[in-house]
């Protein structure tokens, strides 16, 4: 069963969630957001036309830290797609070392299956809280064992009293007094969870003991998949061993929570569903992807550059990848190119690649004002980030706007001057500026620190006006 894909978000209303994290880029904004459309409209399609229309993939082409990756996560998020980022260097052709290009799609349906399983998951929370609510209680106050104390057979079935009557064992009178006793404990102690007094209390239980991963011997060597074969294999060969550990009740709770929950779904449903979701809107982000174009050279670590692109074209034409949850088809996934191109351009893709990109975007270099926005009005602005972590230490950061304008100009300046890495500049200068007032953030309790543009100059001016130095620290 396929989720449903925001059937009441607009091309325009995507552009304006995308706006709350993202400053600019208007043009790439509005190609996501008709590609996702474009989804929609073509599941409400039926016969064969459906199956002619294919995703028209996109090529962003722009200079690092413009919000390319930042687009495409954000918008698979926005509709819990199952979005996989790879870098187009990490791939070599057949016959190489290093990943090959079937690990994306592989990638791709593991993401697929955690957003399945945790959407399931959520889905039976409370009853999977009260199961473990109930076991944690067995833990805590178990009732009386209906263990017979005789050897003889028969008297494990009845017990007879000495009026000749046959009474059920456990409905003695002592039996009984003690049922009853360790019910109003259980209900007390009920009582106490609910509460939550019991959180730090220590209760013992069975744990297994997990065997070490074995997949980290075959990471790097392109052989991830034989890794988690051998894993699977010798996890059902092998019994698993149980150890006996003290932990808080809290602790314990989401332990058990989590047993019941896998308990309660039904992992050959969530493979399934997973499959299908992967298939039909599925997002794959080749970032990098300028790396691999250009003239294949004759040795040297450029060697296998065309040929990483010819591995990559039946993927993105639509071909059939085995992962361990079976086949999985890639005709109807969405590809989402990116590169600086500072070198090479878009023609020197070999052509047939180039036609399986037919959108092309060019998105833009940021300027002072928009670091500015940058800084100030996503939902995850830095200044609001940088604010919050310190208000943990009791400390009130307030950013003046003459302060953002600074950091803002500071960041323009650098991005010139040296290489332009674009917002990721703010991170390195946010850092160096309040470098001191984290350090000292625990004897500032209870201040308010003014980031004006004073402040501002006096902790980066030095910097900035060596070169040298410059290039090392910002």
């Amino acid at each position: 069963m396929m989720p449903e894909l925001h059937d009441e978000l607009t091309p325009k209303e995507i552009v304006a969630e995308l706006d709350k994290y993202i400053v600019g880029q208007e043009g790439a904004k509005k190609m996501v957001a008709v590609a996702l459309r474009n989804r929609l409209r073509r599941r409400s399609l039926d016969g064969k036309i459906k199956e002619e229309i294919i995703p028209k993939n996109i090529i962003m082409i722009g200079p690092t830290g413009v919000g390319k990756t930042e687009i495409a996560r954000r918008l698979a998020r926005l509709v819990s797609s199952p979005f996989v980022k790879v870098e187009a260097t990490k791939f070599t052709e057949v016959g190489y070392v290093g990943r090959d290009v079937d690990s994306i799609i592989r990638d791709l349906i593991e993401s697929s299956v955690r957003i399945v399983k945790e959407e399931r998951i959520k889905a039976i929370a409370p009853k999977a809280q009260e199961l473990a609510e109930e076991r944690l209680l067995e833990l805590l106050a178990p009732l009386p064992s209906r263990e017979k104390k005789t050897t003889n057979p028969l008297d494990l079935l009845f017990q007879y009293t000495k009026g000749g009557t046959m009474t059920a064992y456990g409905e003695d009178h002592e039996d009984t007094t003690l049922l009853a006793q360790k019910q109003k404990e259980r209900r007390e102690m009920a009582e106490k969870l609910k509460a939550g007094i019991l959180e730090n209390f220590l209760v013992e239980m069975e744990l297994d003991d997990r065997l070490p991963p074995m997949l980290d011997m075959f990471s790097g060597m392109g052989m991830e998949e034989v890794g988690f074969n051998l894993q699977e294999m010798f996890g059902n060969l092998l019994q698993r061993k149980k150890k006996k550990k003290r932990i808080p009740v809290k602790q314990a709770r989401r332990i058990l929570q989590q047993e019941e929950s896998e308990k309660l779904i039904d992992m050959d449903d969530v493979v399934n569903e997973a499959v299908v979701r992967a298939e039909q809107s599925g997002i794959v982000f080749i970032d990098e992807i300028d790396k691999v174009a250009g003239e294949k050279k004759g040795a040297g670590p450029d060697v296998s550059r065309e040929g990483v692109q010819r591995d990559i074209l039946p993927i993105v034409e639509g071909s059939t990848v085995m992962t361990k949850y079976g086949p999985v088809k890639t005709d109807y996934m969405l590809f989402i190119a990116a590169g600086a191109f500072h070198v090479a351009s878009p023609s020197d893709l070999i052509p047939e690649l180039q036609g399986r990109f037919p959108v092309r975007v060019e998105l833009q270099s940021l300027r002072p004002e928009d670091f500015r926005r940058i800084l100030t009005e996503p939902k995850n602005a830095l200044t609001k980030q940088y604010a919050a972590l310190l208000e943990t230490e009791g400390v009130e950061l307030v950013f003046c706007e003459d302060g953002v304008d600074e950091i803002a100009l500071t960041a323009t300046f650098l991005n010139e001057e040296m290489e332009n890495i674009g917002a990721r500049r703010l991170h390195t200068i946010m850092e160096k500026l309040l470098e001191d007032v984290s350090f000292m953030a625990d004897e500032l309790k209870g201040e308010k620190i003014l980031i004006d543009r004073q402040y501002v100059k006096n902790k980066i001016k030095d910097i900035v006006k060596n070169k040298d130095l410059s290039r090392y620290i910002l």
